[in-house]
């Protein structure tokens, strides 16, 4: 009897039961017998008729999904089993299991049918109760239904895809999204368009407790405050249908500052406040239960801080290495939705894709891909005709000419190109003409190697500029001597040559070859060395000696890089030419491992060995043509064939990729000063200063003045353009900085360069064999060819103009504003090139 009181109470306390009266109960507990089942048995079999009502007392049980039940359902002590079958006479709805060893109380279906005979009301208490679970039910589902109804528009049902690839951004990007799933917080993802950041969000939601809960992404350009709070009226939001689900914020970056300030509102103190409407009571706040993910294409200022994870998603240009798995996923998904076959990607085609950087990113990966297989037309192979991205900015108007004239790849990489030239003949002629400026005649009309390197040289580098950049440099007889004196050091004494105190040369280095080159400008004027042999094998050899020097203290060309005068004048001119030598950064990021072109190495592949670039210098790191010798050494240690060789407009980096350097301005407004200096003569007979010439500290002090004259009237005129300028524009265009803006002088500098020697070149060149003739003493009359005066006047007056109207193109594209903006500039070259047509031309 105490064993049924007590029964019966734990019933009322732990039960569904606990509805029926204490009388009721206790007639129940009278009949329940005891019973033990091992874990791992069922216990009721689905569709089958109930035999036995069950009441869990200890031990767990599952329910298994059935037809109508489509989860499962553990239950817990106090659990009772099919009552509802036995009072309505059901099948068993669900298949019953043990989880583990359960101890239940039973009653046989007659034994519960007696019971309900003589209590009817347990018959109208169950009813009632399930009259009103199935109000409560039908309230939940018309709640539900209504709630789908709101969200599905926005609901993201499932994870596109994965994370692909193994590079080290796809594995820091894995640890990111693992961590951000792990908890509640809200997250921020960044990153360019196109990296799918949406899908980085579903695999948070999808990965974390929420999982069964919905997800819905918003995008925030077209999103309103009502829409995502809701009204005071009592139309409820997207935050409040949400519940404890997730919520993405796509491009949070659009959002109009009233809602980004609500926004972060809620982040801080987790509620939200709805719109308050005119005439009606204020709102109050609610607590959001749902968390939140923001994409952006930006970081949002004051929301990094109110987020718990933030992570940068890497654009596809630096995760090459990834770039073949992701052209192999979207292959493979395009061609299984289409019911394709699935072609392979070629070498090549695969080669083209890593040289392009996707602005794009994945979204226009997966655009290429899928085009790629539609053209292809059933082909079993992807080529790289059928793969035309979009073409990046610096790839414009370019041509590889390696590829246009496959035989031009094959002289620049054989051993005729430079070596053979360098030390089959540079090495040797070199010292012959050393040895003739010193101990031939000393004049310039008597001797051959003056006439070769003043009438001949000067003028044939400056028109080479345009055409071949810096190619001078790779066969340079300066640097042949400094790299044979370094192998010769070498071989005497083993060492290590020291590394390149890189930081304070770049700070210095230039200045350094400025004042070299102001040297050598007073020099030439001060001791007349276009007209004295000596002094000009003395220069030669001062130039040789530094290469040396540093050649034997350090590796590669040191000297070559940062300190040689003429390959500081050479490098600046080299940005206006029309050729450069590029890489394409996406093989050489995706595909090479050795960087044989920058560091050296053995030969791989079609890639030959090497000792790397000698000035240090990656073909894929090039902004410019001012630190390559085109020495092509990176094209004949490439085994992947990135090193390209291009055709493009002249200078076309100064006004787009170009990054200004106030020791390379200097070293423009010199060699302009310079340009001046030489035609000192006729600037004294103007000035009336003729006397001047016989003093030679006077004459030195007018040299260094004519010198920094230009330099200090182009400033003057920037001043001008900078107090002028604002008032025109109103305030409406920035001006660009004078060191920026003076490279448009760059093309006038050249022109002017060149007209001063054409007069030399056109006037003196032709007499070379005459002087050749002189110089060694030999018999007979030689030919001599010249230009007659109006020919050269009118090609030095052609060069001038054609030089000031290339300069104020050049200076309109670098500055970007209307002409009327930048007139003092304009002004500024037009009276520059007025005064040296003046005394090139009139005088």
């Amino acid at each position: 009897m105490e064993q049924s009181r007590q029964l019966s109470a734990w019933l009322k306390q732990h039960s569904t039961l606990a509805i029926l009266s204490q009388a009721a109960l206790d007639a129940l507990a009278a009949q329940l017998t005891e019973r033990l089942i091992p874990a791992q048995r069922q216990v009721a079999l689905a569709d089958l008729p109930a035999e036995t009502l069950y009441i869990l007392q200890q031990g767990r049980v599952d329910l298994l999904p059935s037809q109508g039940f489509s989860y499962a359902q553990s239950l817990l002590p106090g659990a009772v089993l099919h009552l509802q079958e036995l009072l309505l006479n059901q099948p068993i709805q669900q298949t019953a299991r043990t989880l583990t060893e359960c101890r239940f109380w039973v009653l046989p279906k007659l034994g519960f049918q007696e019971w309900l005979d003589r209590y009817p009301e347990v018959t109208m208490a169950f009813s009632r109760q399930l009259a009103a679970e199935v109000v409560e039910l039908t309230a939940r589902l018309t709640y539900e239904q209504e709630r789908q109804a709101q969200l599905r528009p926005y609901l993201v049902p499932r994870v596109k895809r994965g994370i692909v690839g193994k590079s080290r951004y796809a594995m820091t990007l894995r640890q990111q999204i693992k961590a951000a799933a792990g908890d509640e917080r809200p997250v921020l993802i960044f990153g360019e368009p196109g990296l799918e950041k949406d899908n980085l969000c579903a695999l948070i939601h999808f990965g974390s407790q929420r999982r069964r809960n919905p997800l819905i992404l918003l995008e925030s350009a077209r999103l309103k405050v009502s829409e995502l709070f809701g009204q005071a009226d009592g139309h409820l939001g997207l935050l409040d249908w949400l519940g404890e689900g997730t919520l993405i914020l796509n491009n949070i970056h659009d959002l109009s500052p009233e809602l980004l300030n609500r926004v972060k509102h809620l982040l801080e103190t987790g509620k939200y406040c709805p719109v308050n409407l005119p005439g009606q009571p204020l709102a109050t706040s609610r607590i959001s239960p749902a968390r939140i993910l923001f994409t952006s294409e930006k970081v949002i200022p004051g929301l990094e801080s109110l987020v718990g994870h933030t992570i940068k998603v890497s654009p596809l240009r630096v995760r090459k290495t990834d770039l073949a798995a992701q052209v192999d996923y979207y292959l493979s998904q395009f061609t299984q939705n289409e019911g394709l076959r699935r072609p392979k990607v070629t070498p090549e085609a695969l080669r083209r894709l890593q040289g392009y950087d996707f602005p794009g990113n994945l979204r226009e990966l997966k655009i290429l891909v899928e085009r790629a297989v539609v053209q292809s037309a059933g082909s079993p192979l992807l080529t790289e005709e059928i793969f035309w991205p979009a073409q990046a900015k610096k790839k414009q108007f370019r041509v590889n000419l390696l590829n246009a004239w496959p035989g031009l790849r094959g002289l620049l990489t054989s051993p005729w190109w430079p070596d053979r030239i360098n030390y089959g003949f540079t090495s040797w002629f070199f010292a012959l003409i050393v040895g003739i400026l010193f101990f031939g005649p000393q004049s310039r009309d008597h001797n051959a190697v003056l006439n070769l390197f003043w009438c001949w040289w000067w003028p044939l580098i400056l028109v080479l500029f345009p055409l071949v950049g810096r190619m001078w440099c790779a066969v340079c007889p300066f640097m042949i001597y400094g790299e044979i004196v370094q192998k010769l050091s070498l071989w005497l004494w083993p060492r290590q040559l020291q590394r390149w105190p890189r930081q304070q040369t770049e700070l210095w280095g230039g200045w350094f070859l400025f004042g070299l080159f102001a040297v050598i400008f007073l020099w030439e004027e001060l001791w007349d060395l276009p007209n004295t042999a000596y002094l000009s094998a003395w220069l030669l050899l001062l130039i040789t000696g530094g290469a040396m020097v540093c050649s034997v203290i350090f590796e590669r060309r040191y000297w070559c890089r940062y300190l040689c005068p003429i390959g500081g004048m050479n490098g600046l001119f080299a940005k206006m030419a029309v050729i450069e030598l590029r890489a394409q950064q996406g093989i050489c990021s995706a595909t090479c491992t050795t960087y044989a072109c920058y560091k050296g190495g053995p030969a791989l592949g079609e890639g030959q060995a090497t000792g790397g670039c000698p000035v240090y210098s990656h073909p894929a790191q090039l902004e410019d043509n001012r630190d390559c010798v085109l020495c092509m050494t990176c094209l004949k240690a490439c085994p992947h064939r990135s090193v390209e060789l291009n055709l493009r407009p002249p200078g076309i980096e100064l006004w787009t990729t170009h990054k200004p350097r106030l020791d390379e301005v200097a070293l423009l407004l010199l060699l302009l000063g310079g340009i001046y200096l030489h035609r000192l003569p006729e600037i004294v007979r103007i000035w009336g200063l003729s006397a001047v010439m016989t003093n030679f500290w006077a004459h030195s002090l007018l040299s260094v003045v004519v010198l920094l004259l230009p330099a200090g009237f182009l400033g003057l005129m920037y001043g001008v353009l900078k107090v002028v300028q604002p008032w025109l524009a109103k305030g409406s265009c920035r001006l660009p900085s004078f060191v920026k803006l003076t490279y448009g002088y760059l093309p006038l500098v050249w022109g002017a360069s060149l007209a001063y020697y054409l007069k030399m070149g056109l006037g003196e060149a032709g007499q070379l064999l005459a002087v050749t003739q002189r110089t060694f003493g030999l018999l007979g009359d030689w030919p001599v060819l010249i230009a007659h005066p109006a020919v050269i006047v009118f090609l030095q007056g052609t060069t001038l103009l054609a030089a000031v109207l290339l300069s104020m193109f050049l200076t309109q594209k670098i500055a970007r504003q209307p002409l009327r903006f930048i007139f003092a500039q304009h002004f500024a070259t037009v009276m520059v090139g007025a005064s040296l047509w003046y005394l090139t031309v009139v005088f």
